[in-house]
């Protein structure tokens, strides 16, 4: 069993007593209650002069360990909006990552941003408890569906008025994202089945990926370098998480990415054509 294979099987025994204490009909008022999601595509646009970025609550990873304790989520995520952060991301999966539903609650109270709900999406019923509980952008890994699901959690998505970061790490797969229609897609340089990175697998395929969809480099973002390679390489958008849960400044380190974003940009403009 590989490592995504285990953390599915997770989040699938921890949805059951969620469901049976939620029925989905009672969800879906609760979804229809929530306020207007916001758009999350319009904010990972930008301005178009450089990358935008999302900031991630994150505890703890499988690759990582432990993280940071993040004792009050709500209060790192205002950190995150007042460095500069186009959207923020919070894990709510709990066995592997130390995330939860009560954390994205919390930071929904206190940031205007979008929010990406980041979870291991099995069941369409994490799609609209995304949306109860403010979600407006959320995550589809394409290694994890089928082309059924994924095509289908994606009309969902956005019946809903949501947006997908629709997450990919080979050729096949970005042809498959491509395939349903998804706007917004992320290239993980991270293996999902093994946990290794590979920064060099992004280039390439960031290249196979049509004009007008936004690309986000996901895992792997450690300094102003990887952010420069990324953005040089095609990211219009960068997801972050352990650089900043483990900066004693994250607005700082939000300001130097956002800078070498731009950098990387106005080098390429000035680079001659052939």
């Amino acid at each position: 069993m590989s490592v995504l294979d285990d953390i599915i099987a997770g989040v699938r025994e921890d949805l059951a007593p969620r469901v049976e204490a939620r029925p989905l009909e009672q969800l879906r008022d609760d979804a229809a209650a929530a306020p207007a999601p916001r758009d999350a595509y319009a904010a990972l646009s930008g301005d178009g002069s450089g990358i935008t970025l999302i900031a991630e609550v994150k505890r703890r990873s499988p690759s990582k360990g432990a993280l940071a304790d993040i004792a009050d989520p709500a209060a790192l995520a205002v950190r995150y909006e007042t460095g500069g952060a186009a959207v923020v991301s919070v894990l709510t999966e709990q066995r592997r990552f130390g995330g939860s539903l009560a954390d994205l609650d919390s930071v929904r109270a206190a940031v205007d941003l979008p929010l990406l709900r980041k979870d291991f999406t099995v069941d369409e019923y994490q799609i609209w408890e995304a949306r109860a509980h403010g979600a407006d952008l959320i995550l589809l890994i394409v290694a994890a569906l089928t082309d059924e699901e994924l095509a289908g959690f994606l009309a969902l998505t956005h019946e809903l008025g949501m947006n997908a970061l629709v997450e990919t790490h080979t050729d096949v797969e970005v042809e498959r994202a491509v395939a349903v229609g998804a706007r917004i897609i992320g290239i993980n340089v991270r293996n999902l089945k093994t946990l290794d990175i590979d920064r060099s697998v992004f280039g390439p395929l960031a290249g196979g990926i049509p004009a007008g969809t936004l690309i986000v480099a996901e895992s792997g973002v450690r300094d102003v370098a990887d952010v420069e390679r990324f953005a040089s390489d095609g990211a219009d958008a960068i997801l972050v998480g352990e650089a900043l849960v483990r900066h004693d400044n994250p607005e700082d380190t939000i300001a130097a990415f956002l800078n070498a974003g731009r950098s990387a940009r106005l080098v390429d403009q000035d680079q001659p054509t052939a």
